[in-house]
């Protein structure tokens, strides 16, 4: 099955502009699609029922991802880099555009392994995931399918954190867990909430013994309370809130009887002067792309979006929830 679509179009359209400019990539070649499906799951057996996506068309999305991703990147073409991504995933690519005027840093991809759920044929809505080195580290990325393939999530595996093996059927394919599942102590639809639940307030509550703790949850608690006191002391009021919005969410099932949950939350950090006096609020370096004056008069206010994969265990154990994978940064600022 080839990639029809925008994603096909546009990977065809960038060759023949950088051909013509004479523009060569610097990252590595990605790998064709058919050795990549041979090379990152079985080869299905001929009774295997047709799916909305196969492992042969998710190893072509991804090496023309791949490809297209680099090029534009090179090319500084933020308007192009858009029709690849999504949800949380398309608002990190906008930043890291703007963020370094059009100079975002490049990929270098590894090759993949794929994780490709069974969806029926008529799935308006089907995904697989991957997992590949990106730039020497590995990174579970997410393409997602509405009209055309584009990648919604990615983030890179912790340094001292390993992904759990990916329960795969005889013919190659995962199994996707719905957002409602109970088998896993933390349902799908209920792990952004909780989570952004642990950041802002640390484990105690309705998340205690839920949810590790670790850089991207108590730690995170502890740095706001931190910055909150600091900021009364400079006269200042300060909050900062996680919440989950509407990106979407996706589980694959684990051997263990577990999931990877992959999900996104945004970060709204607010600080307010809290008299007339002309107490102006510092604007930080990573915030200056953003914000041209070195400080502002009343309200600063800095969005943030992070996107995660977190180790689910099953709901026969009672060990926490851990987040293995990262990726996220400052996606707008503004003051007043």
């Amino acid at each position: 099955m080839r990639v029809h679509g925008r994603l096909q179009a546009l990977a065809l359209t960038v060759a023949l502009l950088t051909g013509a400019a004479g523009c060569s990539s610097a990252a590595a070649p990605a790998p064709s699609p058919a050795a990549t499906a041979r090379s990152a799951t079985p080869t299905p057996s001929p009774t295997a029922p047709v799916t909305a996506v196969t492992p042969e068309e998710a190893a072509e999305v991804f090496a023309t991802f791949a490809a297209t991703d680099d090029l534009l990147r090179a090319g500084g073409d933020l308007r192009l880099a858009m029709e690849l991504t999504r949800d949380a995933e398309a608002r990190l690519t906008a930043a890291a555009f703007l963020s370094t005027s059009g100079k975002p840093p490049r990929r270098a991809w590894g090759s993949p392994t794929l994780y490709v759920p069974r969806f029926p044929v008529g799935e308006r809505a089907p995904w697989f995931s991957v997992v590949a080195d990106r730039d020497g580290g590995p990174t579970m990325l997410t393409f997602a399918k509405s009209g055309d393939w584009r990648l919604s999530s990615a983030a890179r595996l912790l340094p001292d954190q390993e992904l759990p093996p990916v329960a795969l059927d005889a013919d190659g394919y995962a199994t996707a867990i719905p957002a409602a599942d109970k088998t896993i102590t933390i349902s799908p639809q209920y792990l952004g909430p909780l989570h952004a639940t642990v950041a802002e307030a640390g484990g105690d509550g309705v998340a205690a013994g839920l949810i590790a703790a670790g850089p991207y949850t108590t730690e995170v608690a502890a740095q706001i309370t931190a910055d909150r006191e600091q900021a009364k002391k400079n006269g200042f009021s300060y909050d900062s809130i996680f919440t989950a919005n509407d990106f979407p969410v996706y589980g694959l099932r684990t051997t263990d009887g577990g999931a990877l949950i992959q999900y996104a939350l945004s970060r709204t950090t607010t600080t307010t002067t809290k008299t007339a006096e002309d107490d102006y609020i510092p604007v930080p370096s990573t915030a200056r792309w953003a914000i041209s004056s070195p400080v502002v008069r009343r309200t600063l206010r800095l969005t943030e979006v992070h996107q995660y994969v977190t180790s689910v265990p099953p709901s026969t154990t009672r060990e926490a929830a851990a987040v293995v994978a990262h990726d996220g940064s400052l996606t707008r600022a503004s003051g007043d």
